[in-house]
């Protein structure tokens, strides 16, 4: 388990909130934003943050984005329908699937490799949440059936895993750069 402190706890979940503002606000910025964020946001919330009141927080600002988007950046409302609350149950398998990697943390390869095998088992099932969920119960689709999801599934899932890929690449390298500065400033040599 990570050992931080409230301190640094803190100032992750808020970069991880900034991350959220910056990478879902392709709602309304241009050719130039990034892709969304949101899955390696709350998988890094449950390997970073003990906090467990920053879920619905961070559910909450999401949710606020999105309509600030809809409402005030004229982005379509398609995607917002009964089927938008899946995004719930997805998120809190992605902040589970963090909290699992955040038991046995390891710079190893046998660490990288358990990263990679939790986030990609994360991934499927948030996927198959908010993919299988818009497309059985937004009622957007008339006659929604298993043939019919899996080309869905298919089409969406890799930009979505690459993405999450990419992200979560990110915070590895971050991780390691800043615990590899913090082990040179201590005297003893110890990050803390």
């Amino acid at each position: 388990m990570l050992n931080l402190t409230p301190r640094q706890q803190i100032a992750i979940g808020l970069a991880l909130t900034l991350l959220m503002l910056l990478t879902r606000s392709h709602h309304w910025a241009s050719l130039h934003s990034l892709p969304d964020a949101s899955w390696a946001i709350f998988f890094l919330l449950g390997v970073y943050v003990r906090a467990l009141w920053v879920i619905p927080a961070l559910i909450a600002a999401s949710v606020a984005i999105d309509y600030l988007a809809i409402t005030w950046g004229g982005v379509s409302d398609f995607c917002v329908s009964p089927a938008y609350w899946m995004l719930i149950p997805a998120y809190l398998v992605l902040f589970a699937g963090g909290r699992l990697y955040a038991r046995r943390p390891s710079p190893s390869l046998l660490g990288l490799a358990r990263l990679t095998g939790v986030a990609l088992a994360v991934g499927v099932v948030a996927e198959l949440l908010t993919s299988g969920g818009f497309y059985f119960f937004s009622g957007r689709f008339a006659e929604p059936t298993l043939a019919g999801f899996f080309p869905r599934f298919s089409h969406y899932f890799p930009p979505m895993l690459g993405s999450f890929a990419l992200y979560l690449g990110a915070a590895a390298i971050t991780h390691i750069a800043l615990a590899a500065a913090f082990r040179r400033r201590r005297p003893d040599g110890y990050a803390s």
